[in-house]
């Protein structure tokens, strides 16, 4: 999968209900070797789009349940 393949996508984490971000304010981690993706880490922010002090959520490609046409969902395991 490319990233122009999921880029603009919304974030959603299925236990918490919880928007988490889209891909593009979401970075990448990918494996320099492969050149496949690794992880998505997504930024915390808080009120008027100001980031929190380098907080940041790290989330496994394989946590990664369904990429939809508009939507990622994701969930711990």
């Amino acid at each position: 999968m490319r990233y122009k393949d999921i880029s603009g996508k919304e974030v959603v984490h299925i236990s918490k209900g919880a928007r988490l971000g889209t891909l593009g304010h979401i970075d990448l981690q990918i494996d320099r070797t492969t050149g496949k993706i690794k992880s998505l880490i997504v930024p915390d922010y808080h009120w008027f789009g100001l980031k929190k002090n380098d907080a940041e959520m790290e989330i496994p490609w394989q946590s990664i349940k369904n990429i939809g046409e508009d939507i990622i969902l994701v969930d711990d395991d």
